[in-house]
């Protein structure tokens, strides 16, 4: 039930309609607030306040009207700019980072405070008498109204410099940047479960034995499996669930996907031991526990936030765009982000309950892999461009002195090497290879230190 709430919660999230529709839906309700404290006796103590509107029916009337006349058009406008920095995001930087455009929160405010000022307009004109058929001023209202329209002037303002602002490639990036910090905070250290059990190292090592056998050596007989009901991509797995309906059923469970790949339906997608305890109630239950949607998400798909990046980098290095300086942004994101995961614990792939029973075991993610990610594509694509080159070299450098880890280092070394032979086989100017040269002995220098510690 978690799952489908938290992937129902980022579609709403990444929404155009949701803010401004509780925008609305508040101002329809402060407007019939307003009307009422007018009705109930609020002009004859407001009315000595200057600041207050004084005017009578056919005045009350005519501001309202503009006011709302003024504030549709303005929303047309927004909503005009709003799909013109939509198309350019899209084009320039790759339909995928529309979602961030979309999920701005700003945006998402402009757009709903003239929709607001708008309904206010139009409940609180409803209420106005004239003296034909019993006068009636809400003065407090009207007041209001003029305060909301004073205020979405200052907002048509603000947004039309946001906009600017937020197509900017360094703004597309940082704002892609801040979103993998934020993935990697998430997700490292953070463990699904518990890596240890809460009695310390006591585990039940014949059990965990016993099950790791099983999935190693599989058999119909010893290994239950649920399948992928439907076609699409892993958003989200409640692992939680997972381990609390194995802990009921007294089973071990093994993920046969991770959270951002592509499944199709009939394909393993969770494997149980011992086969004879699944019941078709608890596999109901364990396929709760999935999510899965028509797009990629970052909420547990650390590769979709580094891919975001990636992206930019490699349509600013196609032919028709050459515009390696975004590339080199790109990267200097890319190495942050990295430099801080090489630092963070790398998430348990076996998972226990309470008593030390395995109950779990994940596909964990693993810093080689998240470093393929982030510079296969634009190694391939960065064939030739020196200044990209180098940078990349350059950001594995800044990357090296932060691994704790063997194996992170072999990768890094690895990347570094294949850098360097795509450089010797594209480059033709001497100059241009030595500089290439140069940065490539500089990482091996820092990983030659980072083994020596």
């Amino acid at each position: 039930m978690r799952v489908l709430l938290n992937k129902y919660w980022e579609y709403l999230s990444a929404s155009l309609w949701f803010l401004p529709s509780l925008m609305a839906g508040a101002a329809i309700v402060l407007a019939q607030l307003m009307v009422e404290m007018d009705r109930r006796g609020a002009n004859a103590w407001l009315s000595q306040m200057s600041w207050i509107y004084g005017g009578g029916a056919e005045g009350a009337s005519a501001v309202l009207q503009t006011i709302a006349g003024s504030m549709i058009n303005i929303a047309g406008v927004v909503f005009s700019l709003t799909l013109v920095a939509l198309s350019l995001t899209s084009s320039q930087f790759g339909p995928r980072l529309l979602r961030n455009f979309m999920r701005d929160r700003s945006n998402q405010l402009v757009l709903g405070t003239f929709l607001a000022t708008f309904l206010y307009c139009l409940v609180v004109l409803r209420t106005v008498r004239h003296e034909d058929y019993g006068a009636f001023t809400p003065h407090l209202s009207v007041t209001v109204a003029v305060v909301f329209a004073l205020a979405s002037l200052w907002v048509l303002i603000y947004f039309i410099h946001h906009v600017s602002m937020s197509i900017q490639a360094d703004e597309v990036i940082s704002r892609a940047g801040t979103e993998l910090q934020q993935v990697m905070d998430r997700l490292f250290p953070e463990r699904i479960g518990q890596g240890k059990s809460e009695r310390g190292e006591h585990r039940d090592h014949d059990w965990e034995s016993r099950a790791l056998a099983a999935f190693r050596e599989g058999g119909e007989q010893q290994i239950g499996t649920i399948c992928v009901p439907r076609d699409g991509y892993l958003q989200m797995i409640d692992a939680d669930a997972l381990i609390s309906a194995a802990c009921a059923g007294d089973m071990a469970l093994r993920l046969e996907r991770r959270p951002g790949q592509y499944l199709v339906e009939g394909m393993p997608l969770l494997s149980i031991w011992p086969a004879q305890r699944l019941e078709q109630q608890l596999a109901d239950r364990l396929l709760a526990a999935f999510a899965i949607g028509a797009a990629r998400t970052p909420t547990q798909d650390i590769e979709f936030a580094v891919l975001q990046l990636v992206e930019v980098g490699v349509r600013a290095l196609s032919p028709g765009t050459n515009d390696p300086f975004t590339a080199i942004a790109c990267i200097d994101r890319l190495s942050a982000a990295l430099h801080h995961l090489a630092r963070r614990d790398m998430p348990d792939a076996c998972r226990y309950d309470k008593y030390g029973k395995l109950r779990l075991k994940a596909m964990a993610a693993d810093f080689p892999s998240i470093v393929d990610v982030a510079f296969n594509q634009l190694r391939q694509y960065a064939s030739g461009n020196v200044d990209v080159m180098m940078r990349m070299l350059e950001a594995i450098a800044t990357v090296a002195p932060a691994c704790t880890r063997e194996a992170d280092t072999r990768a890094l070394q690895r990347h570094a090497e294949m850098i360097a032979a795509a450089a010797s086989r594209s480059l033709q100017e001497e100059n241009d290879a030595q500089a290439v040269a140069q940065r490539y002995h500089a990482v091996r220098q820092a990983l030659a230190r980072k083994r020596a510690e």
